[in-house]
């Protein structure tokens, strides 16, 4: 493949896996059942007048499978964690005796679960609308490229066609993930 279409197929590669990795990042999000520091990501905390994520405030562990506990470094912002907790609406009541907060993770229903699943599946629809989004703009690029800096017409069919390929495979981690997570969520 010639230097200019290899370029451009690299670059589209890279927005689709960025795309792929924020997919990632929004499915640990999804409280499944298991107790994991991730439920927290978006929890933020008022510090001293200043939104604050939580993990920064206070140390967050998983004694076991349901539990959390929130050990915050200064004892003063217990009332402010809990509050931040039950106002981000993760789906867990947070209790504390003076000194650590611990939030036990319920069981999800079966209508919850499969509120998940869709939920998932959704995201997953919306990161394949992405990659083909990145792979129309490399297209338009390729193209842009045979019209005004000479790229040959055969380097712009070939750049094309790997295109395709990175495109195909990067639908396919979509659907690995997804079918992992749904997976996940359907384990008791």
């Amino acid at each position: 493949m010639l230097p200019r279409a290899k370029e451009i197929v690299d670059a589209a590669s890279v927005k689709m896996q960025d795309s792929i990795e924020f997919l990632e990042e929004d499915l640990k999000n999804y409280r499944v059942g298991k107790a994991t520091p991730a439920i927290f990501n978006g929890v933020s905390v008022d510090y001293y007048g200043t939104p604050t994520p939580l993990n920064q405030v206070a140390a967050i562990n998983t004694p076991d499978a349901k539990t959390l506990t929130i050990q915050p470094w200064e004892r003063n912002m217990i009332g402010k964690i809990e509050k931040a907790i039950l106002d981000a609406n993760v789906g867990l009541t947070p209790s504390n005796n003076g000194e650590i907060i611990r939030c036990v993770v319920p069981a999800l229903t079966e209508e919850r679960r499969r509120e998940l699943i869709k939920k998932a599946k959704a995201a997953g629809e919306t990161t394949k609308v992405t990659i083909r989004n990145a792979r129309r703009d490399a297209i338009d690029l390729l193209k842009k490229a045979q019209k005004n800096e000479g790229l040959s017409e055969d380097g712009e069919k070939e750049g094309e066609e790997e295109l395709q390929k990175v495109t195909d495979k990067k639908v396919k981690d979509v659907d690995a993930i997804i079918a992992a997570k749904e997976k996940e969520i359907l384990t008791v």
